[in-house]
């Protein structure tokens, strides 16, 4: 049986609420376009205003999503919708830093059963998956281990990377022990301080969370081999 053809043009759905201030915001772009040079590929990309996501209708027909950084969301249901979306279709998803945060709740909430999984920067109450970091990430790199022959891993070439962050919140401590027993949801990547840095939903085709922000590599002209990993899959 002969395998189908890849997809020569890509449509991908930025979900998040686009400012021109942002610097990830201004790197995405440039990253999908070194991407899509690098596999001969055209790429469309629509920006989705969280608010604008009142379903997963408003997903349908997107080859991939990437859940993009600068949360608080204006509505945050804009981002479960594209991330559950995502999860339960196949569809190839990415997430950065607020989008790595809102697919640990998603999973939290919609796989493992805590309904009242949330974000310590938007909620008072409820399981506090998302906390404070114990050191702030704004504007700071740091190196990332990588577990071996994952897909991020591959991604990059090699087990140790370094990238830059712009959070305050990560994994919270409660969290983290939980997650250690969910094999789908796998970490593959830490800090020096094992803290949990990157994730990968190993029975799907491709569902890579990060909260660093990789795609920072366009601004200073480097490329970022995870969206080129994130577009090649979009095309199969």
């Amino acid at each position: 049986m002969e395998s189908s053809p890849l997809k020569s043009t890509l449509r991908i759905a930025l979900v998040g609420d686009y400012n021109p201030d942002v610097l990830a915001h201004q790197a995405i772009p440039l990253a999908i376009d070194d991407a899509a040079a690098v596999l001969e590929v055209n790429a469309d990309y629509d920006w989705l205003a969280t608010p604008d996501v009142a379903s997963t209708e408003d997903l349908v027909g997107y080859d991939a999503i990437w859940v993009v950084p600068a949360s608080p969301y204006k509505n945050e249901e804009g981002a479960f919708h594209a991330i559950r979306y995502a999860r339960e279709n196949s569809v190839p998803l990415l997430g950065t830093c607020g989008g790595f945060q809102h697919a640990i709740i998603e999973y939290a909430r919609n796989v493992m059963g805590w309904d009242d999984a949330a974000h310590g920067e938007t909620h008072s109450e409820g399981r506090l998956v998302i906390a404070p970091l114990t050191c702030a990430l704004v504007e700071k790199s740091d190196a990332i281990e990588l577990r071996p022959n994952t897909l991020i891993a591959k991604a990059y070439g090699r087990l140790e990377i370094e990238e830059g962050y712009h959070c305050n919140y990560g994994i919270a401590p409660l969290f983290a022990g939980a997650l250690e027993q969910q094999p789908p949801l796998k970490v593959t990547g830490w800090d020096s301080e094992g803290e949990i840095r990157a994730v990968e939903l190993v029975t799907h085709p491709f569902f890579v969370a990060t909260l660093f922000q990789h795609e920072r590599a366009a601004l200073a002209g480097r490329p970022a081999p995870l969206v080129q990993a994130f577009l090649r899959a979009a095309q199969r």
